[in-house]
């Protein structure tokens, strides 16, 4: 079964995620098939803490990728972030 999970880098109490898309066998920081996006929960200031590629989300969706709960929990977030963002442009002009 192909999954979209997290794989975790970045440094010691410093985590950065990988939004992969791979085979339930495969480890979680292992062999991938598709980077989809990433998550950086230590994000400050300027730097963008969450980016997902929806059009390629949707494609593995689509050929029965499932997503695990908290992918599932991050791209609800991201979805609600992208449609508050024009909101908040026309508000500002």
């Amino acid at each position: 079964m192909v999954i979209v999970r997290l794989a975790r880098g970045g440094s010691k109490k410093r985590p950065f995620y990988s939004i992969n898309v791979c085979d339930s066998r495969c480890r979680r920081d292992g062999r991938f098939i598709e980077r989809v996006g990433y998550y950086n929960p230590m994000a400050a200031g300027q730097a963008v803490r969450l980016s997902i590629n929806t059009e390629r989300l949707a494609f593995w969706q689509g050929n029965g990728a499932q997503l695990s709960e908290t992918v599932a929990r991050l791209v609800k977030e991201f979805k609600a972030a992208e449609a508050a963002k024009p909101a908040a442009e026309a508000a500002a002009e």
